[in-house]
């Protein structure tokens, strides 16, 4: 064990890149603020400033109040996905959901995080994939460098800090395997 601190004033992340430019970074705040984290329930307004913005999004996505999405050109989103109320996609990375997807209330979706085993604390961004037929929990968590894989459960509260298989179900923090999913017609 070090006797070596963290030093928050050598934080730096001047190599990251967020992808757009200012103007396009700052407008995108604005929107995201007022379109998408507002209480607007109509979908087609929040559809449209995704695509302007550079959101790649298949047809029949549901996208409910109070909503926040980063970088929307980070972002791409396949046919028939659903994300529920309070939803943060905080992607500094690229994030890929697949189609039919059901992304639950509070969930979040977080492709950044920092390496607290370095002094100066350094950004760490890892891209996440959710595959086709998968479905996250209300308040659930994807971290960064996760593929949820096609059709796994992620429950209520739980946390993925790992890739999690296709048709598993999985619970806890940090989120294990329970059992499989069986889906009928």
């Amino acid at each position: 064990m070090g006797n070596a601190k963290t030093d928050l004033s050598k934080f730096n992340n001047s190599s990251f890149d967020p992808g757009g430019n200012v103007i396009s970074r700052t407008l995108w705040y604005f929107i995201n603020v007022f379109i998408l984290k507002g209480s607007m329930p109509f979908m087609r307004p929040k559809r449209f400033w995704l695509k302007v913005f550079g959101a790649k999004i298949g047809k029949g996505l549901v996208i409910k109040p109070h909503v926040s999405v980063k970088y929307p050109w980070n972002l791409e989103i396949g046919d028939n996905v659903w994300i529920g109320e309070n939803v943060w996609i905080d992607n500094l990375g690229k994030v890929k959901i697949g189609s039919n997807v059901c992304i639950s209330q509070g969930a979040m979706i977080m492709s950044g995080n920092h390496n607290f085993s370095k002094s100066n604390f350094e950004l760490m961004v890892k891209e996440i994939s959710i595959e086709d037929g998968a479905w996250l929990g209300a308040k659930s968590l994807v971290c960064q460098g996760v593929t949820v894989g096609s059709h796994a459960v992620l429950s209520v509260s739980s946390v993925a800090s790992n890739s999690l298989e296709p048709y598993g179900i999985y619970r806890g923090n940090p989120a294990t395997k329970i059992k499989d999913r069986v889906i009928e017609n």
